[in-house]
């Protein structure tokens, strides 16, 4: 019986715990390489999600997110990956392909997650999040390399589309997120 109550006592005691993450980092989600990971290892960084694909217009955008992660790592920011084939069948290929891709042709070091959905109905759980009212930077992925930036305190801190590349305005917003301790 003391076995039981020990075991009681520490659910309890872990319940504030899962109770407390972060909405946008609650998730659980496929790597690249198929191993499961938990966002909440992200919580109290500065997190950049952005859906990615290898044949689009913006794919060179990955240079510019691996300089970024490069320089700003060691401050706390994290930039994820999250391949989709939604917008103009830009990302046909398999997990093992663009990861072969991103690594032989921009040296993406970031951490990638496995190719989802992320829009309609079938929109995996973080982008059904990120799209939502409830994020405050709702409605749907207009096409590829819109990124969604998590502050420190796991909040949506901004939303850009597209065209938006990874400089001035951009790197001013994740340098306030990155300032916050």
């Amino acid at each position: 019986m003391s076995q039981l109550f020990a075991i009681i006592a520490l659910v309890v005691s872990c319940a504030p715990v899962f109770a407390d993450e972060p909405a946008a980092l609650k998730f659980k989600m496929k790597s690249i390489d198929g191993k499961e990971i938990e966002l909440a290892q992200y919580k109290g960084k500065v997190v950049l999600f952005v859906n990615v694909a290898s044949q689009c217009g913006y794919t060179d955008q990955y240079a510019g997110l691996q300089k970024l992660y490069a320089k700003h790592e060691k401050d706390g920011l994290v930039i994820v990956g999250v391949p989709s084939n939604e917008f103009g069948a830009q990302e046909p290929g398999s997990n093992d392909e663009i990861a072969k891709f991103c690594e032989k042709n921009y040296k993406v070091t970031f951490p990638m997650l496995a190719k989802v959905v992320i829009k309609g109905k079938d929109s995996c759980p973080l982008y059904a999040y990120l799209t939502s009212k409830e994020s405050g930077k709702g409605g749907p992925v207009e096409w590829n390399f819109e990124k969604f930036l998590i502050g420190r305190d796991g909040k949506v801190a901004a939303r850009f589309k597209s065209d938006v590349e990874p400089d001035d305005a951009f790197v001013k917003a994740i340098k306030s997120e990155l300032d916050k301790k």
